[in-house]
């Protein structure tokens, strides 16, 4: 944020400097040091909290880049957490320019090595700032417009280094053409229209732009936090599953706006379709190791597969000459003079192959097979609006005059924008709230489970999946209730480790095993596939379209919409109605409505 008067005189010291250029003295070296601890200070203090938090995590690395190239290479990486290796002697790439998805099966360290690179863990140079998006905005009373523009502390800081870095004889050089290039990006005179179009495009409409930050729920100061991140613009952007609070509308103003960013961005995200809009790159963590892929998410599906195929086909060749030379040798090694020779080459033609080092199997991800079981039929009708009307204050009405019947065939994904009563459509459904007027007609023999992000606050940390498990489900034996676990995917000590030591994913397993204990007949799914992995939504799309038990789905990912639902209802204006097309044509009138598109 930057005033026509400091530019002026900033871009005078820059030509004085560059005057001075050509000689070296020791007071330059002296304003290098005093740039070097400056920038070190402020550093202590942004990252002082986090490194009190991080003693259950060690990273280590070299730097293999020059320490002032905009690109990274590290090698020799290693990442532990809770002393387990996550990535051993591997590599780390990120080139300027390019945008990462960061893929792993839950639990593999994604999230780990992120928070290793946003704590600078790792040898990333100084000049390169980092944003990690990690925590909604503070509650308080600043405006959500002023909570994105309050980055005066960082122009201050860069200001004080300009001046140093053009005191020096030579001038400042390149460190000092980046400074200024960061000024320029934070100028205060574009500041509130940048924000304010940010934050209206993760669907802040003006009054809500004036609002407290204190008067929004953990999910809506989320979205500031990530406005605040793309407001920053900083070269290394990191954000982990930044789709998880937002609506259909405001996913695809963010994958079309992640297209431009023309720095570093390092994603986690468990929707392929916003994959394969954002990255130009695909990271892979598998096996303790990081693979690099160019392309987006379906491209590196595509490599990967004719990759292992090509590596299967030189394993299984290997193996069969191994195989035939150590027959060779076992049979022949002890006949005649010029078999035993020929047989002692064999066996030195075998020593040299182990020393070159063998090709290794392919290892598959291990797919995960979901299962619910099927609950028989219910005649219909099994859920019944008639004629409902709904709003918190009579005054306030969220839905007039609603008539619908689901059934156990119904198959429906519930879109609409941020407040269009989405979930509020499910709770009438539940029987959690009741209509003002009208009623909702339910099935006397008919079973609801609803899941919802909340039901992971209610979690036990403190207990482990199998005794959580026992406690909601008393009289059942141990072996059963391990049973339910693994048939989501949790086995073995993920079973029986306190819940805080598993991540999101492995957490979002648990609850999907308590709720189909229950042998729903319709499920309710609100936002199901936050912190799940790639392969786990695929699992749980087929156990779903197994099913014979009715669905109602509110989802942010297209491609599980695409895969489940059968019909597309739209809640806006007071009203629910069917969309006449699939998933990708609503996205793409997505698009035009945001005048974002092709």
């Amino acid at each position: 944020m930057v005033s026509d008067a400091s530019k002026k005189k900033a871009a005078a010291k820059k030509a004085a400097a560059a005057a001075k250029r050509g000689g070296k003295s020791s007071g330059a070296a002296a304003s290098s040091k005093a740039v070097e601890s400056q920038s070190n200070a402020v550093e202590k203090i942004a990252h002082g909290v986090g490194a009190v938090q991080l003693s259950d995590r060690t990273c280590t690395g070299v730097l293999g880049s020059h320490p002032l190239s905009r690109d990274i290479h590290i090698e020799s990486l290693s990442l532990t957490f809770h002393g387990h290796d996550l990535i051993v002697d591997s590599e780390l790439e990120l080139n300027y320019g390019r945008r990462y998805g960061l893929l792993g099966l839950n639990g593999c360290g994604k999230s780990t090595l992120l928070a290793a690179i946003g704590c600078r863990e790792l040898p990333i140079p100084e000049h390169m700032d980092i944003y990690h998006l990690t925590r909604e905005i503070e509650a308080s009373d600043v405006s959500a417009l002023d909570a994105i523009i309050s980055c005066d502390e960082e122009r201050l800081r860069l200001e004080k280094e300009a001046e140093l870095l053009a005191e020096q004889d030579d001038g400042g050089g390149e460190a000092l053409d980046r400074i200024y290039e960061r000024l320029e990006a934070l100028d205060a005179s574009t500041a509130e229209k940048r924000a304010a179009e940010i934050l209206y495009g993760l669907g802040f409409n003006k009054k809500m732009q004036a609002k407290k930050t204190r008067d929004f729920s953990g999910g809506w100061r989320m979205r500031i936090a990530l406005a605040r991140a793309l407001f920053m613009n900083p070269t290394i952007l990191l954000l982990d599953e930044p789709t998880n609070h937002l609506d259909l509308e405001a996913c695809v103003w963010l994958e079309e706006t992640l297209k431009r960013f023309d720095r570093i961005l390092v994603v986690v995200s468990h929707s392929q379709d916003f994959l394969n809009g954002v990255c130009t790159n695909i990271i892979h963590m598998q096996n303790k190791t990081l693979k690099f892929y160019t392309g987006n998410y379906d491209q590196y599906v595509q490599t990967r597969a004719e990759l292992e195929e090509n590596q299967m086909k030189q394993y299984k060749w290997e193996q069969e000459q191994i195989s035939a030379m150590k027959e060779y040798i076992a049979r022949f090694g002890h006949g005649s003079a010029k078999l035993a020779r020929q047989a002692q080459s064999k066996e030195k033609t075998l020593a040299k192959m182990e020393r070159g080092g063998l090709t290794e199997k392919v290892v598959r991800d291990k797919v995960l097979v979901f299962r619910f079981s099927d609950v028989g039929k219910l005649p219909p009708p099994v859920l019944q609006f008639v004629d409902v009307t709904f709003g918190y204050t009579p005054d306030n009405l969220i839905y007039k005059s609603l008539d619908f019947g689901v059934d156990l065939d119904s198959r429906i994904a519930l879109v609409g924008p941020n407040g269009a009563g989405k979930s509020t459509l499910l709770k009438l459904m539940t029987g959690d709230l009741i209509p003002l007027d009208g009623m909702v007609r339910r099935h006397n023999h008919l079973r609801i489970a609803q899941f919802h992000q909340h039901l992971a606050e209610k979690l036990d940390m403190d207990m482990s999946a199998l005794q959580y498990m026992i406690k909601e489900y008393p009289g059942n034996e141990e072996e059963r209730m391990r049973a339910a676990i693994g048939r989501f995917g949790l086995t073995g000590k993920a079973q029986v480790m306190p819940m805080k030591n598993l991540s999101d994913g492995q957490r979002s397993r648990i609850i999907f095993a308590w709720l189909a204990w229950r042998q729903p007949h319709l499920l309710l799914l609100d936002e199901p596939t936050n912190h799940l992995d790639i392969e786990t939504i695929d699992s749980v799309a087929e156990a779903l379209n197994e099913w014979d038990g009715g669905l109602v789905l509110v989802s942010h990912d297209f491609r599980l919409i695409n895969q489940v639902a059968q019909e597309i209802w739209v809640c806006e204006n007071q009203t629910v109605t069917r969309w006449e097309g699939d998933i990708m044509d609503f996205k793409e009138h997505l698009k035009i409505k945001a005048g974002m598109s092709d």
